[in-house]
């Protein structure tokens, strides 16, 4: 399977078109990597790769500070320095001399962080709780923002295009939200400058972020290869049927218009033409190959991922692609296992009056699984979603939870790191005791009863179960089930759930037993 797979990925994944959007061409002489702008941040404390292209046998010294690295471009072009490590500071001015010279000026040396994942990773400043505000107060000239562009690949891309600015109120409204506010929070922390770099993509599934190399060695790749060929060989003729019939199409569609005007009813969408697969960018690796190759080995601090909505109804398999991706991204940037944090999925979609079994429950169990791998954290927002919004607004505390687990991981501060986390469950008679780690200052309940949490017996069949704090833990009961054998807590899309850590973040949802859930057998 091997073998056919990696001839999906080099064959099929994308089939760049001619006149897809591509990153700038080297020109002949010298230039640096496009990361490498003004304004950019520099991490500090660790030997800082620079990289660019120049002509083949040109000797170029790369000069910062007191620092002077000298390299020799190789018969593609590529040439690479590694400097020494930089204290926090600046500004600086990076200069680049070969048969040229290149400048950089305004360079601060702190902490860099990769922002990554879907929609709610990209949604910006502007589309966040009470922006007006949030963009006028967006004066941190400290703080450096770098968006990389939108583009899937079939192989590793060179180079990307960008430019790093300075966090203002001209500049903030268009960067992602979560990835702001968790910036904001460790430069008021640290009072160190902070760099964030924004790689995210609305609607696109883990696979597209991991590398080929990663993704040959997928039990399931081969499925969504497959899936890639057929939408490759059914899109000619799917087109040839558009170019026929649009005129057709088009004309019914606006008689269908005037019908629902006067009908008092929502209008349809128009007639679209059949989507180019080389522009579609949930294949496997084609974002990790457009998107994030181009910016390693840029020296960083760590990343942040806000993605899982596009995996929900494959949330088994994520339990291994959410490990898949963040070992992937440490062996790619080769800086050992530097920090990584996540979001755990909010509460979303309609509330259950009953418990019920949950994809996106599955996914949020998955996410928590893959704490077990060493410097990770998980952001609990299991109370900030909104039923019918996929994506809620409050991206600040979703900016502060992160935070809070970078802070006490990456930066062995005092303090909460990710809530309340289920630990262990003893049965005794009729009672549950489920004990929690992570308590931070101890467990609380929001409301006058605590809520969330159902029990069931052998029969595998959940009550809502009544429960009580007790020290560190859970006691929990129910009068319909004489011997309890599993409980579960927020276990739903939207539940109704209230304990919290002192310091106010949500215990995440959890489960004590491990009977087969209903995305078990998708692929």
């Amino acid at each position: 399977m091997t073998r056919r797979l990696l001839l999906s990925l080099s064959l099929l994944i994308v089939m760049v078109s001619a006149n897809a959007a591509q990153p700038p061409v080297a020109p002949a002489g010298l230039r640096l990597a496009a990361i490498f702008t003004d304004n950019m941040v520099l991490q500090r404390d660790i030997a800082l790769p620079v990289w660019g292209w120049a002509d083949a046998g040109e000797k170029v010294t790369v000069t910062i500070g007191e620092q002077k690295a000298e390299a020799t471009a190789g018969q593609d072009g590529r040439w690479t320095v590694k400097l020494q490590p930089l204290s926090v500071g600046g500004p600086l001015e990076m200069s680049v001399a070969g048969k040229t010279t290149l400048k950089r000026s305004n360079i601060l040396v702190g902490d860099v962080w990769v922002c990554s994942g879907q929609s709610n990773m990209g949604m910006n400043v502007k589309g966040s709780l009470n922006s007006d505000q949030e963009i006028a107060s967006a004066k941190f000239p400290k703080i450096r923002l770098y968006t990389v562009d939108h583009l899937p690949a079939d192989k590793a891309l060179a180079d990307t295009k960008g430019q790093w600015v300075e966090c203002s109120p001209e500049t903030v409204g268009g960067f992602s939200a979560a990835g702001y506010f968790f910036g904001r929070d460790i430069h008021k922390a640290l009072d160190v400058p902070v760099g964030l770099i924004n790689t995210s993509w609305g609607g696109t599934i883990i696979e597209a972020w991991i590398s080929p190399a990663t993704m040959a060695k997928d039990a399931d790749a081969q499925v969504l290869a497959d899936k890639d060929q057929k939408g490759a060989d059914a899109y000619p003729k799917a087109l040839e049927n558009w170019q026929k019939n649009k005129d057709a199409l088009t004309a019914k569609w606006k008689a269908d218009v005037e019908k629902a005007k006067a009908a008092g009813k929502q209008p349809p969408r128009a007639p679209q033409a059949p989507t180019d697969p080389a522009k579609n960018p949930n294949r496997v690796a084609v974002l990790y190959n457009g998107m994030v190759a181009p910016i390693v080995p840029f020296a960083i601090r760590g990343a942040i991922w806000y993605q899982g909505e596009s995996n929900a109804g494959r949330s088994y398999q994520y339990r291994r692609l959410m490990t898949s991706l963040v070992s992937d991204w440490r062996t790619q940037w080769n800086q050992g296992d530097f920090p990584f944090f996540w979001v755990q999925l909010p509460n979303y979609m309609a509330r259950a009056a009953e418990p019920s079994n949950s994809g996106w429950a599955e996914l949020r169990e998955a996410q928590a699984m893959a704490l077990s791998l060493p410097k990770t954290g998980m952001a609990v927002t299991i109370d900030v979603g909104e039923a019918d919004n996929i994506h809620p607004r409050n991206k600040q505390e979703v900016g502060r939870r992160l935070a809070l687990s970078a802070l006490n991981v990456a930066y062995g501060k005092a303090g909460e790191r990710s809530g309340p986390l289920f630990d262990s469950v003893k049965i005794d008679g009729e009672k549950a005791r489920i004990k929690f780690k992570q308590l931070g200052g101890g467990l609380v309940v929001k409301g006058d009863k605590l809520t969330g949490f159902a029990v069931a017996g052998e029969d595998k069949k959940f009550v809502w179960a009544d429960a009580s704090v007790d020290g560190d833990s859970v006691i929990v009961s129910s009068k319909q089930v004489a011997k309890p054998v599993a409980v579960r807590y927020a276990w739903a899309d939207n539940p109704d759930c209230n304990l919290f850590s002192k310091e106010g973040v949500p215990a995440s949802p959890f489960r004590t037993d491990d009977w087969p859930g209903v995305t078990i057998d998708k692929k």
